[in-house]
């Protein structure tokens, strides 16, 4: 009798201990998680009480907001509207935007958006700032960083208040691969330095296009991408992934969801800070090793986003290709790269 007393003793003796393990390591856990906000909030000059919410998931709308009854029955029928690991794909008439600006006016959002003039692009920085302030997150406050290697030809655009745009000076370059390479080093860079617990979201955009109908709150998301306008009819088997193996933007065949654009793609702020971190280490890994992936940033960015799912994506409305005939599923062009001769533009093509 004493041997079994004894031997259950011990096993409760056991898992309490067990119990208190892991309980001290839940514990230490959540404290970590917390410790790393607050000190994020005082270094970006907040109190440790102050950090931001989840503007994503904390949705709140006005009380007594009269707007049409949604339906789980109608609606779009012509395209898919979520992913299979449920990401919605936004699409005109997936959306009410006056619903959705009501919920995120509340909270006071901010946006940047990137957009680089480098050597002959500054040409389409006028149209893109214009229609910009026509359509991009109109009604709300909006910073738009111009990284140029021609700060005195940036042209003056009027706009509304709490909207404007800040220039920064970069070098130009012969190659406009290496342009297009440093995009995720500057986001980064300015991100940390300028942004980072001070804008909610930001979204990175090609000069050379022009908006043409709404952007707005129904783009808002954690890591958000753009489906690129000449490959979402196509298989799989027809993407121009990087597909030497040696390279970190590698995508085997069969593997991938869809082909995204490096010319828009945005989200939650510390999302993108972490994409374009990822994208420039790997691509500077790269570069290290003698490989230059197919498409530069834009095939680092469909790699990280293979394996770091986008929890929103928008249609081909949001970057078509002005040289494009509209597909019957393109009710509405929203942004859209415009027609041009790159042997004009680029320093080599």
């Amino acid at each position: 009798m004493y041997s079994l007393n004894g031997k259950f003793g011990a096993l409760v003796t056991m898992m309490a201990l067990l119990l208190a393990l892991l309980y001290c390591y839940i514990s230490l856990s959540f404290r970590v998680v917390v410790t790393f906000e607050q000190e994020q909030a005082i270094a970006n000059g907040r109190s440790a009480g102050t950090v931001r919410k989840n503007h994503v998931f904390h949705l709140v709308a006005p009380d007594h907001l009269m707007y049409k009854q949604p339906s789980i029955v109608e609606g779009r029928t012509d395209v898919v509207t979520v992913t299979p690991w449920l990401a919605p794909v936004v699409w005109e008439g997936t959306f009410n935007p006056e619903l959705l600006d009501s919920i995120y006016r509340q909270q006071n959002i901010s946006i940047a958006a990137t957009v680089f003039a480098v050597g002959k692009y500054i040409m389409f920085l006028k149209d893109f700032l214009e229609t910009a302030e026509q359509h991009f997150f109109v009604g709300f406050r909006v910073q738009i960083f111009v990284f140029t290697d021609r700060p005195n030809e940036v042209p003056k655009v009027k706009m509304a208040a709490d909207r404007g745009v800040t220039v920064h000076a970069v070098p130009s370059s012969n190659r406009w691969q290496v342009i297009s390479a440093r995009r995720m080093e500057l986001v980064q860079e300015l991100i940390e330095q300028k942004l980072q617990g001070k804008t909610d979201y930001i979204f990175c955009l090609d000069v050379d296009s022009k908006f043409h109908n709404r952007w707005g709150t129904e783009s808002l998301g954690g890591l958000v991408a753009v489906i690129h306008p000449g490959y979402y009819w196509d298989p799989r088997s027809n993407f121009p992934y990087e597909r030497r193996a040696q390279s970190r933007a590698y995508v085997a065949v069969g593997e991938g969801d869809f082909y995204y654009c490096g010319g828009a793609f945005g989200g939650n702020i510390e999302e993108v800070r972490l994409l374009a971190k990822t994208c420039r280490s790997n691509f500077e890994a790269d570069s290290a090793d003698g490989l230059e992936a197919a498409w530069q940033e834009e095939s680092h960015l469909n790699r990280y986003m293979w394996i770091n799912k986008p929890s929103k994506i928008l249609s081909p409305e949001y970057l078509w290709q002005d040289f494009k005939s509209r597909n019957r599923e393109i009710q509405i062009i929203r942004f859209s790269g415009i027609v041009k001769n790159y042997a004009d533009i680029r320093p080599n093509v």
